[in-house]
């Protein structure tokens, strides 16, 4: 009997380090997620990065705000279920201008699993929307890097909220029973 192959690690968390890095990304802002655990290790190993676990979401739009007013570009990596902890929060940035751009991993779509994650994965674009957030979706490993580019220029360069959803055909969907 032959062993299974393991699979490749995809290659897209790869991708938006690159863009980080080209952009000039400095702060990490992030809820420890599966579907980041790549790109938030790869963060943690880049020395002019700064990767910060977060309690709750929200403290990242507070946190990504400061690091703006200290002169310094940063990144929220959040999962869609955590989009609804920011929803209050997101007025600041609106409000003041300050640029936000978010990776959001999505759950409750393609394969899922997790009945929980259904409400919020459903409504985290349309929430989005509705609080003056620009939203950009991938759902091909090919779009992520310039999608995330595109996304971060329109964030730094007006000010703006962006946030880029990673629908989960891109990041694949969990199976806890197994």
């Amino acid at each position: 009997m032959k062993a299974a192959k393991k699979a490749a690690p995809p290659t897209w968390p790869l991708d938006i380090y690159k863009v980080f890095k080209q952009v000039g990304i400095r702060q990490i802002a992030y809820v420890p997620d599966a579907g980041h655990s790549q790109l938030i290790a790869l963060c943690h190993a880049e020395a002019t990065m700064r990767a910060i676990s977060l309690t709750t979401e929200e403290e990242g739009v507070a946190m990504l705000a400061g690091a703006w007013l200290g002169g310094q570009r940063g990144v929220l990596l959040l999962q869609s279920s955590g989009v609804g902890n920011c929803i209050n929060m997101l007025s600041l940035q609106h409000e003041t201008r300050m640029p936000l751009l978010m990776i959001v991993t999505m759950r409750g779509e393609w394969g899922e699993f997790n009945p929980w994650q259904m409400a919020m994965g459903q409504s985290t674009q349309p929430v989005l929307e509705a609080s003056g957030v620009q939203v950009h979706r991938i759902d091909a490993a090919g779009e992520v890097a310039p999608t995330v580019a595109a996304a971060a220029r329109l964030a730094y360069q007006t000010g703006r909220s962006v946030a880029v959803l990673i629908g989960q055909r891109v990041i694949g969907s969990k199976n806890f029973n197994k």
